[in-house]
């Protein structure tokens, strides 16, 4: 009776815990320039990137891009009209960050050359952001692989470290590219109405994975830590991601940048946890401190009829 007692007043007492504290997400935007699954047409790219940027003008959102600078080249030469995208990010104040050049998996490439693929990733980046007077500075791992061994972690960050990157973790991890991917196969069938259900979908999706996202916060520090999202540049989010941020302004969040999120100590939180999978430092730091890979049955599920 006093368990059920207890839970009772857990319950009713986490809304207010939640409400009472300011409530903060920095969005990332990851596989810059864009991701088109296989549409290349220059004007469909641009649309993207343009509507991205549009959904942060509206919100006052100090996005930051991730650049796979492979995407920029045609032919081991740096495409003009591929560039524009990341030109389009940089004149708009919009921040941009190093994802290694060809998105390799950290858990399947040699050191020597993941690391090579990290200085390889910042050719294009370095000197376009310094043209808009930023420094390229934060690094995001592809697949969110941070090494399968304690030995592995730490070279890796030793080496980010000397190179004077910054890690930009994410708290809040999701699987928008399966949706993205659906919603680019409806548009290339011409299947509007498969593409609204998709859309609409995935927006209570994202609200569900924001309030568990939350729960495990106040579970893991007892409060809402500043959060970090991870999203990618898709049609997808070109077209739905505004509804996206609106639910995040009316569960009482404000937008704030890479650098102020992770003046958090919450993001100081020790790694010791390392195994295969590429998931949100919550649920990292969550598995380093003991608990269990329960912790991931309350995750939000992707609809079977995306998958």
């Amino acid at each position: 009776m006093k368990n059920n007692t207890f839970l009772f007043l857990i319950n009713l007492i986490f809304p207010f815990i939640l409400n009472a504290q300011p409530k903060q997400v920095c969005l990332s935007v990851d596989d810059l320039t864009v991701v088109n699954y296989g549409i290349t047409d220059t004007a469909f790219t641009y649309s993207i990137t343009r509507s991205l940027i549009e959904t942060f003008d509206k919100y006052q959102i100090p996005a930051i891009g991730f650049v796979n600078e492979s995407k920029v080249y045609t032919n081991d030469t740096v495409d003009v009209a591929k560039m524009k995208h990341l030109e389009i990010w940089a004149s708009n104040g919009y921040d941009l960050g190093n994802h290694t050049f060809a998105h390799l998996s950290y858990h399947k490439t040699p050191f020597a050359e993941y690391t090579a693929g990290i200085l390889k990733g910042e050719l294009v980046t370095r000197p376009l952001l310094k043209k808009y007077g930023k420094e390229l500075k934060y690094f995001r791992h592809p697949y969110l692989q941070v090494g399968l061994t304690q030995s592995a972690y730490d070279s890796l960050n030793q080496f980010l470290f000397d190179q004077n990157y910054i890690v930009a973790p994410i708290s809040i991890d999701n699987s928008d590219w399966r949706f993205a991917h659906a919603y680019s196969n409806a548009y290339k069938k011409g299947d509007t109405l498969l593409m609204k259900k998709i859309g609409n979908a995935y927006v209570d999706y994202m609200e569900e994975v924001l309030l568990y996202y939350e729960k495990q916060s106040v579970d893991l520090f007892g409060r809402v830590i500043s959060q970090t999202l991870l999203t990618h540049a898709s049609y997808l989010n070109a077209q739905y991601l505004g509804d996206v941020m609106q639910k995040y302004v009316e569960h009482g969040y404000t937008f704030i940048s890479q650098e102020e999120a992770l003046k958090d100590p919450a993001y100081q939180t020790k790694v010791t946890y390392f195994d295969n999978w590429g998931i949100s430092w919550i649920d990292r730091w969550n598995l380093s401190q003991g608990k269990s890979r329960d912790i991931f049955k309350a995750e939000p599920k992707v609809p079977d009829f995306i998958k």
